[in-house]
């Protein structure tokens, strides 16, 4: 019996050796399990994140392909404009060159045109220099007269200044014209109304003013310029013209022989000679009428002799200058 239960002792412990054993390997294989799942866990992390890395670069790279992609597109979208503005540009340009072709033909004929106006101008100048020409004589010309126009005028300016003083250094008032030298004599205190015979007092009047008007003129310094001493006689504008004429006329003569009675007096024999060739005698009925402020007849005013003088060339020299003014 002691025999059999060690018999069985030995058996079991076969068994519980055994079964050590294979708890060893299960724990063996339980741990080499763990550590393969482990690695296997890490692997699949490191896969998880490798591919999340991958698509992050393949999200990145897409990214740029198609920021590259609309670059392009915008690249040939601008190619596109650029080949349709020179396109346009070219047919600008052959749009241009047929203007161009016709501006060209006009510039050609306005050149045409030009060169007849440069020939028509070359013409005018050569027709202008010739008229210069004459221009410049004809300026001369006029200079010169003008200088005798301004010799006559001045030496007319002298005279009536030379009376002007002569009756004034003698305390003789009388109208005397700043302009012309025309002495004014008033008909009424020489003559009767209606009458052409001297009065005492026209005497009176004659006697003081002839002498000197007529000395100034006949002196040396002013008698190579002289042409005429002029007696006019002038009546208002009452009565026939025919028969003021005659009265005018007779009284402007009636000075004139008075002043012919007393030239000895104040002249010299060769002066009373050169008198009589200057004197000039004349009438004019109611013309030349002296107007008073209101416009009407001043027929006391308008009864006058007027004593003047004209001087050589004068009216000559009138009409130059009239010619002169006008041009």
């Amino acid at each position: 019996m002691r025999k059999k239960r060690k018999s069985d002792d030995g058996g079991f412990s076969i068994w519980r050796s055994y079964s050590d054993m294979m708890a060893g390997v299960l724990l063996l294989f339980v741990l080499i399990m763990c550590v393969t799942l482990f690695q296997a866990q890490k692997s699949y992390n490191d896969s998880i994140k490798e591919r999340d890395e991958k698509i992050a670069l393949q999200e990145e790279y897409t990214a740029e392909l198609l920021a590259k992609q609309m670059e392009l597109d915008e690249q040939a979208k601008t190619l596109e404009d650029q080949k349709l503005e020179l396109k346009e540009a070219e047919d600008k340009s052959d749009k241009q060159k047929i203007l161009l072709a016709e501006m060209s033909k006009q510039l050609d004929e306005k050149q045409k045109e030009l060169d007849a106006l440069s020939a028509q101008l070359d013409e005018q100048a050569t027709q202008l220099s010739e008229q210069q020409t004459a221009l410049d004589e004809k300026t001369e010309q006029i200079a010169s007269q003008q200088k005798k126009i301004d010799a006559i005028i001045g030496v007319k300016a002298e005279v009536v200044e030379s009376l002007r003083k002569e009756f004034s250094a003698n305390n003789v008032s009388v109208d005397i014209d700043s302009k012309t030298g025309a002495m004014t004599l008033d008909a009424n205190v020489m003559f009767e109304y209606d009458s052409a015979e001297l009065t005492e007092d026209g005497m009176a009047a004659l006697r003081e003013v002839l002498p000197i008007y007529c000395k100034v003129l006949l002196s040396e310094e002013y008698k190579p310029y002289l042409a005429e001493i002029i007696i006019d006689g002038y009546t208002d504008n009452e009565g026939d013209y025919a028969y003021n004429l005659m009265l005018s006329q007779q009284r402007s003569l009636a000075v004139a022989n008075y002043l012919l009675e007393i030239e000895g007096d104040f002249l010299s024999a060769s002066e009373s000679i050169d008198l009589k060739d200057y004197l000039t005698v004349n009438g004019h009925s109611m013309s030349n009428p002296i107007l008073d402020a209101s416009g009407n007849v001043d027929k006391d005013a308008s009864r006058r002799v007027e004593v003047k003088f004209r001087l050589k060339d004068e009216e000559m020299i009138s009409e130059l200058n009239d010619i002169m003014t006008a041009e």
